[in-house]
């Protein structure tokens, strides 16, 4: 099971991404851009950025490890349980999550 040490050491591997705070909670940023934060209303549990396509297929694979709430509702961003989810599958949203919010050269610099 990921933990919050885990997600860092994953957002420590992007260019410009650093470790903060959003709403008072840990988070990640990219040029200033939130791309994921951990929720204090439910432990454990990661807002983390995506396309609302991406967001219906992954609550409709019917995995524990997602969620949403209606206060997400048309927004593209899910709920990730970390106690349901593997490091790889994490690392694949993390990575996701920055690309959405990272800007063109910094991506252009992962990508090599």
């Amino acid at each position: 099971m990921p933990t919050w040490d885990d997600v860092e050491k994953l957002v420590s591997r992007l260019p410009g991404a650093e470790i903060t705070t959003s709403y008072r909670t840990p988070a990640a940023k990219v040029g200033g851009r939130t791309f994921l934060r951990l929720r204090t209303e439910a432990e454990g549990w990661l807002v983390v950025m995506c396309e609302l396509d991406e967001k219906e297929a992954m609550l409709a694979s019917g995995s524990p490890a997602f969620h949403t709430t209606s206060h997400y509702d048309g927004y593209g961003a899910v709920l990730v349980d970390l106690a349901e989810i593997d490091e790889a599958e994490l690392g694949e949203l993390v990575e996701q999550a920055w690309r959405i919010k990272a800007p063109a050269r910094l991506r252009q610099q992962l990508d090599g």
